[in-house]
């Protein structure tokens, strides 16, 4: 029953794989249902079953979660290309079911998005795929590093986590000012504080951008600093790299009091290496950074 039951969740999860990957494709019930290798009268079910989620409901909320991503991130590109990426044919029908979803039109969006209402949409497809993309790590997953100290230019977030958004925006027009394409300075969160402390307003994270050029604030508070060098336990994550507390956890809980080794007196980081939306969301890669004595 265990390996039957394996063997259901790994054909699952190559339809997800593939929704991510070909996600301006016609991703009709004939082709996922062959992904999938089961038959298309009952593969629809199926999947529903699995994620309460339609296949066509899910595809929606994962072409819009990157077509959102695109308005807030990346501004190079055109609403009207956003729109037809997310299978619209106009512009106008986008709009309106954007506007329905997250209570702003795209353009006012991409100026200023309003983040709560974001996260409530994308609850549903967030549950969905926490479904089968539970990572249970073990120690092989773990290895111990010699990192040389990184200088960085950083711009703090403090408070409430629901308006990391806006911060993660202004983080990357100012980059992008600055010249610090992330193929060329590394990027680095550094966490201050707890994902969910027990006041909003104690959140605290760093955004950092690894740089040894003078750094020009352009009316941004951006400030100089270093993440040391020294030993580090570090755990690779692959996908799913917008919540790394279950990563940090097993870190913390489970691999440190086992290792005998002792943590640092420097926060746990990450170093993203690939970002969502430049590669399909299950390819999205992070280090996570526990310095060690």
């Amino acid at each position: 029953m265990k390996a039957a039951l394996q063997n259901y969740h790994a054909r699952m999860q190559r339809v997800l794989d593939h929704i991510d990957r070909h996600l301006d494709d016609d991703l009709d019930l004939d082709a996922l249902s062959s992904v999938a290798a089961y038959s298309k009268y009952h593969f629809h079910r199926q999947f529903t079953a699995t994620f309460g989620l339609s296949v066509h409901r899910y595809i929606q909320l994962a072409r819009m979660k990157r077509a959102s991503y695109r308005l807030a991130y990346r501004d190079a590109q055109s609403i009207t290309d956003i729109a037809m990426d997310a299978g619209y044919d106009a512009p106008d029908a986008f709009a309106r079911a954007f506007r329905q979803r997250f209570g702003q039109s795209p353009s006012s969006f991409r100026k200023s998005p309003d983040w709560e209402p974001w996260l409530a949409a994308f609850g549903p497809l967030d549950t969905a795929r926490s479904k089968l993309m539970q990572r249970t790590f073990t120690t092989d997953d773990v290895t111990i590093r010699d990192v040389p100290p990184t200088r960085v230019a950083i711009m703090e977030h403090r408070g409430d986590p629901t308006t990391l958004g806006a911060t993660i925006q202004r983080f990357i027009a100012w980059r992008k000012a600055a010249g610090l394409h992330p193929k060329t300075s590394p990027t680095f969160n550094v966490w201050r504080s707890e994902r969910c402390p027990a006041s909003a307003a104690d959140y605290s994270v760093d955004l950092c951008v690894g740089t040894d050029q003078p750094i020009k604030a352009n009316g941004e508070q951006i400030k100089a600093g270093e993440i040391p060098g020294g030993r580090c336990a570090v755990l690779r994550v692959v996908g799913n790299t917008d919540n790394l507390e279950p990563a940090a956890l097993y870190l913390y809980r489970d691999w440190l009091p086992a290792s005998g080794e002792e943590a640092r007196d420097f926060p746990i980081y990450c170093q993203r290496i690939s970002f969502f939306p430049e590669v399909p969301e299950h390819e999205a890669v992070a280090e996570l950074f526990l310095p060690l004595k």
